[in-house]
């Protein structure tokens, strides 16, 4: 009786509703990938951004007063 059970409800194509629970998990699993793929790009800072904006400030103190033409020529070549 239980043989028969299990041939019937069992996993495999055929029989039971349990076919189907391996390819919901494996979706989920790849959703799962994804969400982590695009938080992590995301959250990543970009080089170009920081770069650009150390210049403005630089730019910005030169401006100000706050350090030499010298010195900011210094400054400039050492973000390059």
């Amino acid at each position: 009786m239980l043989t028969e059970f299990i041939a019937q409800w069992g996993p495999g194509m055929h029989g039971g509703p349990g076919w189907f629970i391996g390819p919901i998990f494996f979706l989920l699993f790849l959703g799962l990938i994804a969400t982590v793929v695009v938080l992590a790009v995301r959250r990543r800072p970009c080089r170009k951004a920081a770069g650009e904006r150390a210049r403005e400030i630089l730019s910005e103190r030169y401006a100000r007063g706050e350090i030499s033409s010298e010195e900011y020529r210094e400054r400039l070549d050492g973000l390059s």
